[in-house]
């Protein structure tokens, strides 16, 4: 007599989902405080409000909107490798993922220098330290997470026309249990050290991704 499958507890899983969606909430409302930072050392005639508005935005850049983005980029992709949803299997899903990517990489590599620079411009005495290309940039992210956020909600679109015939299925519950405790530790050793270090999550990543093929099953 053949033994059932044995069901993973949705427990974990939707507290990653919880995670996920309390974490993009978050990256949204400090994009947007971001963008309101900027807007006013761009426009003030004060020089010390300059200061301080660039000062406060490169903090809030550092300790809270990159944290909360490494979250939410984390937990989402996690999802995606630890269920049945997959990374190619509905357009949806490809889309926040290369979002995702996308917002990362200019967050990391264009937006956070670009914010440096206009720290030190305005302490150094600059009339108009911050760019609105910066603006533009810091405005445009706060738009494309919304768009993403109804992705999540609407799920348009069908299947992709690659949709493989076998899916995984949903990772065991230690997954989702280290995908809560990852993204923690890791903040709270970015808020001790002064910057953002995703360590425990990147190792969990190529954990889900490495065990991710052993998990295939027919549809």
């Amino acid at each position: 007599m053949s033994v059932p499958a044995k069901k993973t507890s949705p427990r974990w899983r939707q507290a990653v989902v919880w995670l996920h969606v309390l974490s993009s909430v978050v990256w949204i409302g400090e994009a947007l405080a971001l963008m309101t930072l900027l807007v006013l050392g761009a426009t003030t005639d004060d020089p010390r409000v300059r200061v301080s508005a660039t000062s406060m935005a490169h903090v809030l850049d550092t300790t809270l909107l990159a944290p909360m983005a490494n979250a939410a980029a984390f937990t989402g992709i996690l999802l995606a490798a630890s269920t049945a949803w997959g990374f190619f299997r509905h357009w949806w899903v490809l889309t926040k993922f290369v979002l995702t990517l996308a917002q990362l990489y200019a967050g990391i590599f264009l937006l956070s220098g670009a914010l440096r620079d206009s720290v030190e411009a305005a302490r150094a005495g600059a009339p108009v330290p911050i760019g609105w290309p910066l603006i533009a940039g810091t405005a445009l992210m706060a738009g494309v997470l919304a768009f993403q956020a109804w992705l999540s909600v609407a799920k348009p679109g069908k299947r992709t026309s690659w949709s493989p015939t076998a899916k995984p299925r949903t990772a065991p519950a230690w997954i989702f249990a280290a995908g809560i405790a990852a993204p923690l530790a890791d903040t709270t050793a970015g808020l001790l050290l002064g910057y953002p270090l995703p360590a425990l999550s990147l190792l969990m990543l190529a954990t889900v991704l490495l065990t991710r093929p052993t998990r295939l099953s027919p549809t």
